[in-house]
């Protein structure tokens, strides 16, 4: 069994089409192994495979490199090991990431440049419950854990994002429904593709000579969910 550090949390038919669109991504990233796998969901809502046959570890190794592994209930976290979680609330204090358990990065530890944390998530296009490595400094009650720390490699990924034309992240929808919207809207000529970040996040790269935010309210009315822009 692996837990992958991505969440499916709608419902009915919503969950129904995330489930059966994880279950042909599993088998993109394993098929051609010696294994049978099941996909389900955690109560915490975490994408769960159980895996069985010859491959099986191969398997689980290859699933946790792809997406992350929630490795909390299975022996807690080290500190200063890397980790994956999903941002699950920001407040003035920093951000919460679910890795298993809640992980508070704290605001000066978030290493995204000035402003409150609320101020990156707008200015970087974070959205709730997208995939965030961290660096864990160690338990809370402990006193001398240093704090939980953004990685370096996600700093850079965000960094990069806005180095870019222009993204706009979107959370609550598979990337065939993100594709499928954009289409629709009339806007395919306008993006250079749609960007996995989670089973339900997304991010839409824009073209050179597309303005996220434009893009943002041609798309909105098709699409019920949460869309921040990267400028």
């Amino acid at each position: 069994m692996v837990v992958l550090a991505t969440k499916c949390y709608v419902e009915g038919d919503a969950r129904d089409r995330a489930l059966d669109g994880m279950g042909s991504l599993v088998a993109n990233d394993v098929g051609e192994l010696s294994v049978d796998w099941n996909v389900g969901v955690r109560d915490d809502d975490f994408v769960q495979v159980d895996v069985n046959g010859e491959d099986a570890e191969v398997a689980r190794n290859v699933l946790a490199e792809t997406w992350g592994e929630v490795v909390a209930h299975d022996g807690g976290l080290e500190a200063g090991e890397e980790y994956v979680g999903t941002l699950e609330s920001w407040d003035d204090d920093g951000f919460v990431l679910d890795a298993g358990v809640d992980v508070r990065v704290p605001a000066a530890e978030i290493g995204l440049g000035r402003g409150s944390p609320e101020q990156v998530v707008e200015r970087f296009g974070l959205v709730q419950h997208l995939p965030v490595a961290f660096v864990y400094g160690g338990d809370v009650g402990d006193p001398d854990a240093e704090p939980s720390r953004l990685a370096d490699a996600e700093r850079d990924r965000l960094y990069d994002w806005q180095r870019g034309n222009g993204r706009v992240d979107v959370n609550s929808a598979t990337r065939g429904e993100v594709r499928a919207t954009v289409n629709r809207a009339g806007h395919a000529q306008d993006i250079v593709t749609v960007e996995r970040l989670g089973l339900l996040e997304q991010s839409i790269v824009c073209t050179e000579n597309t303005d996220p935010p434009g893009l943002l309210a041609a798309i909105g009315s098709y699409l019920p969910a949460e869309m921040r822009c990267v400028v």
